[in-house]
């Protein structure tokens, strides 16, 4: 964690940087070098059109997403006006049921907030058993191990209901920390300790599968 926020204060000590510099510690390319190419990801554009996504106006996903994360008790560390900067750098949409927005073992490069609906959190197992990790529910994060790592899909997420939801690339990730890399640190360091207890209580949920 401490090693993620240095590198995000480095972005910060100049208030305009070149648009010629590239930093190699932004997500969009830090692991390129780890076997993770552009070749390999699967980008929310190309699985918005396989899952028959329609945009959302800001204005309703925005809404929606400022008063969930208002109620969420690591998210609600972001105040109102650091959200609303937030928002234009979120693409917002409507998926319809049965579709999956994140597949098991591909390799992604977004995350997605689920404001309206149910998402299941489904993983197959080595030896073929299916487990049903979670349903989520609205305020709910899925995809951010891959948003920061570009790594390959723990699990598959897919509607259960009609929902509506809000994908951040790592580009637009990148973007943030670009132009405004306050925000960024504190979304990265937020979304860092959610990461952290889903994954404790995820692999205590697997360790009890196997008794």
């Amino acid at each position: 964690m401490k090693g993620i926020l240095g590198l995000l204060k480095l972005t910060s000590r100049s208030d305009k940087p070149s648009v010629e510099h590239t930093d190699p510690f932004l997500f969009s390319t830090a692991f390129a070098g780890q076997g993770v190419d552009d070749s390999m990801l699967v980008p929310w554009e190309v699985r918005a059109v396989e899952v028959d996504a329609e945009r959302l106006p800001t204005s309703r996903g925005g809404k929606l997403l400022q008063g969930l994360w208002a109620k969420d008790k690591y998210m609600a560390h972001l105040d109102k006006n650091a959200v609303e900067r937030m928002e234009r750098f979120f693409e917002f949409a409507a998926v319809p049921p049965s579709r999956d927005v994140i597949r098991q073992d591909e390799y992604g490069n977004f995350m997605v907030v689920l404001l309206t609906g149910t998402i299941a959190v489904d993983r197959v197992q080595p030896w073929g058993e299916q487990l049903r990790l979670a349903e989520t529910r609205p305020g709910d994060i899925l995809g951010e191990m891959s948003l920061l790592d570009s790594g390959i899909r723990f699990s598959a997420c897919t509607t259960l209901t009609d929902c509506e939801i809000a994908v951040l690339s790592a580009d637009a990730l990148d973007d943030m920390m670009s132009e405004d890399p306050q925000l960024a640190a504190s979304l990265v360091a937020l979304l860092a300790r959610k990461l952290s207890l889903r994954l404790r209580a995820v692999s205590a949920r697997l360790s009890d599968s196997r008794k």
